[in-house]
């Protein structure tokens, strides 16, 4: 009996991916298009990386292939427009010009290749005032308001790491709109610039509190508000140890089981629905969790509904039973990582490689997408390259499922 279940490298395997060497969300994006099983070959620059972590622990180079290219040298860029002949999708994140200045801009690449997709990432766009100018997550997301909504309303909002802005602004939206433009591309045969900026997608993200806002359900200052800290039942609370729980009762059913759980008195259970409680509630759930550890709680908590969880440290999380049992983090090539997210029924995606070293991948990727000139010392003969039309379409949707399977 067959399972609809293949065994290739995820759903999109046969799709093939530029991208042009950079720092944070770029790399990020192509890591999950790769960990989706395309081919992403990534284009070093010589002398390695901007950032000093050594290149076999970048994560985000796992499951891709690199060669390394001068863009600034003769020929480097026409190695590049090769390439670009050859892909279905290309993803740079340099400020706006950058790439048109080196010979490989959008213009460029869809001369040799009508049907690329063309994915820009940047913290300000491609256009604007600001367009042209340095800027990392933090200031991305501060002029968005997102980073107006973190933080208790007496001290300044905190520096959170670059989830945010980077990763959830940035990258998720490149690989969205790439995927999107991929489709159209494969539809109408006509590729597009795909322009995904920090700031446009941190605004984004905020579409639901804009709305609230508009509504009157949502106050524009921090602490104030049901999902800020401002209700005593959604928030953080340190425990005996040093530790911390992460509560979020928010419905009366669960609040309830909190109440109960924590052992706060009766008199309590009403202040849920009472804002001018909420101070005295917050004192007492405060003083519950400063009589036990973090792990005495976790087991109090543990089978409930009361929307209780401990805050976790990076190095305790893989191991949460809920984690390992999901295999939500893998340990590959001695490091351990968060595994490919989401989960597939019929394409299991998987890490196949660990992180590419700079450069290590040119002889297999002259071979295989039939670009010589990337390594003219090579040896053996290049097979014949296959049609664009031969290389594997990309697999029909399957019944939805409510239980993926990694």
């Amino acid at each position: 009996m067959t399972t609809g279940r293949t065994t290739g490298q995820g759903p999109l395997a046969g799709v093939r991916v530029l991208e042009l060497a950079g720092i944070g969300p770029g790399p990020f994006a192509g890591m999950l298009l790769a960990d989706l099983g395309a081919d992403v070959v990534r284009v070093d620059r010589p002398g390695g990386p901007s950032l000093g972590i050594d290149p076999a622990h970048d994560v985000t180079n796992r499951n891709k292939r690199s060669v390394v290219v001068d863009l600034k040298a003769p020929g480097g860029p026409a190695r590049v427009l090769d390439l670009a002949a050859r892909a279905d999708v290309l993803i740079e994140g340099n400020r706006p010009g950058v790439a048109e200045r080196l010979g490989v801009g959008p213009a460029e690449c869809h001369a040799r290749n009508p049907r690329l997709v063309y994915g820009r990432m940047t913290g300000w766009g491609q256009e604007g005032p600001l367009a042209q100018r340095a800027g990392h997550d933090i200031a991305y997301i501060a002029v968005t308001g997102a980073l107006g909504l973190i933080g208790p309303p007496d001290t300044p909002p905190p520096a959170p790491a670059n989830l945010l802005g980077d990763y959830a602004g940035g990258s998720l939206y490149l690989v969205v709109g790439v995927l999107a433009a991929l489709h159209h591309a494969r539809v109408s045969g006509v590729g597009q610039v795909v322009d995904a900026a920090i700031v446009d997608g941190a605004a984004h993200l905020s579409a639901m509190i804009h709305g609230m806002l508009a509504a009157g359900g949502w106050q524009d200052r921090r602490g104030a508000n049901l999902l800020d800290g401002g209700c005593p039942y959604y928030g953080v609370y340190e425990t005996a140890d040093g530790g911390h729980m992460a509560v979020g009762a928010l419905e009366p059913q669960f609040y309830d089981a909190f109440v109960d759980l924590l052992g706060l008195g009766e008199d309590l259970r009403d202040a849920r629905k009472d804002w001018t409680r909420w101070g005295e509630l917050r004192e007492a759930v405060a003083a519950r969790f400063r009589t036990r550890t973090r792990d005495a709680w976790t087991d109090v908590f543990e089978g409930s509904d009361a929307c209780v969880a401990p805050v976790l440290s990076l190095r305790e999380a893989p191991h949460h039973p809920h984690l390992a049992a999901r295999g939500t983090f893998v340990h590959h090539g001695g490091i351990t990582q968060p595994a490919p997210a989401p989960r597939f029924s019929a394409t299991p995606t998987a890490v196949r490689t660990g992180p590419a070293r700079p450069g290590a991948d040119t002889h297999q990727v002259a071979r295989d997408w039939d670009v010589p000139e990337l390594a003219p010392d090579l040896e053996q003969p290049l097979p014949d390259p296959p049609a664009r039309g031969d290389r594997p379409p990309p697999p029909p949707p399957g019944p939805p499922s409510r239980k993926a399977h990694q």
